[in-house]
């Protein structure tokens, strides 16, 4: 049986990222981009799932958004 408290290791893609955060793709890229004026060190790193195709664990966005709640 599997514990119901134990981290979910789901990747999301890009859509999905996008409307768990609930910003743009434009500002996510923003954020993520070590060259832009908006970019923010605590987003969490991508995972290369292949040659063309990224995604995010959902744990690692969800810490991170619960992270940013003041």
């Amino acid at each position: 049986m599997k514990n119901p408290e134990a981290p979910r290791k789901r990747i999301l893609r890009l859509r999905e990222c996008l409307q768990l955060v609930g910003v743009s793709r434009s500002t996510w890229f923003d954020w993520i981009n070590p060259t832009s004026p908006r970019h923010d060190e605590s987003c969490p790193r991508r995972v290369r799932l292949g040659p063309r195709s990224v995604g995010w664990f959902e744990h690692e966005l969800i810490a991170w958004l619960e992270s940013k709640r003041t």
